[in-house]
């Protein structure tokens, strides 16, 4: 069923590991500016930590971020998400969550990334996706622990087995497909079962993903990699399988 595009080689050298810290730090100051800076009662801010931690974000970064986001530092969190709706190239749907502190720097960067694909107005794919809560969650593997009875307890509508390369030696992950109104509800269930939290969202799901051949993809992952690069850009989503 696939969720947010995910740019393989992020960590490929060290301004790209800049930017991606600066992209998680971004996502934990928000996620305790609209709700309860503890992350124990929080699952968006704890995933959010705990995605920074297994990237090796410093202690002190994510401890700060949370303080600026609950308002106990000078400087505040004014990020806005903006969301922009077009198509890469081979007419693939994609849609691009960004924060941003200034709509127009960012609103002219977009449109600048976009020259390879087509930038749309608002509603313009956002059709052409099921918006759902997404969580990912891993945890150690138990003899006769089943994906689906897990899902079904945590009162998700549906789930997926994460790749290999996403969960712990010896460990079970799983990405679970909710109503948006049971996000929460399945996110401290997982939790308060032992299951290590890595994503905890609102989410653009394909409704119809799309088969391109190996170039074709390949310029598709281009383009994405390029917009995903930009600072502001915070979620991709895209109809692009696999």
């Amino acid at each position: 069923m696939g969720a947010q595009w995910k740019h393989a080689g992020k960590m490929e050298n060290s301004s790209k590991r800049g930017a991606l810290i600066s992209k998680l730090v971004k996502e934990i100051a928000v996620a305790a500016k609209v709700g309860d800076p503890n992350p124990d009662n929080n699952p968006r801010l704890r995933a959010a930590v705990e995605a920074a931690r297994k990237a090796s974000v410093p202690r002190d970064n994510i401890e700060r971020a949370i303080k600026k986001g609950a308002g106990l530092l000078d400087e505040q969190v004014q990020f806005e998400l903006i969301t922009y709706e077009g198509f890469a190239p081979h007419k693939i749907p994609v849609v691009v969550e960004c924060l941003t502190d200034n709509k127009n720097r960012t609103a002219a960067d977009i449109r600048v990334l976009f020259r390879k694909g087509m930038l749309g107005s608002v509603g313009s794919v956002a059709w052409m996706f099921n918006r759902l809560g997404v969580v990912e969650a891993t945890c150690p593997n138990q003899p006769g622990l089943d994906l689906e009875t897990v899902a079904i307890e945590a009162g998700a509508q549906n789930v997926e087995s994460l790749e290999a390369y996403e969960i712990p030696a010896g460990g079970i992950g799983g990405r679970f497909f909710c109503e948006p109104t049971d996000l929460d509800q399945v996110s401290k269930y997982l939790m308060s079962h032992g299951w290590s939290v890595t994503l905890s969202e609102m989410s653009y799901i394909a409704k119809n993903p799309m088969n391109l051949s190996d170039d074709e993809k390949k310029a598709v992952v281009e383009f994405l990699g390029t917009i995903d690069d930009h600072d502001d850009v915070h979620r991709i989503y895209t109809a692009l399988e696999g």
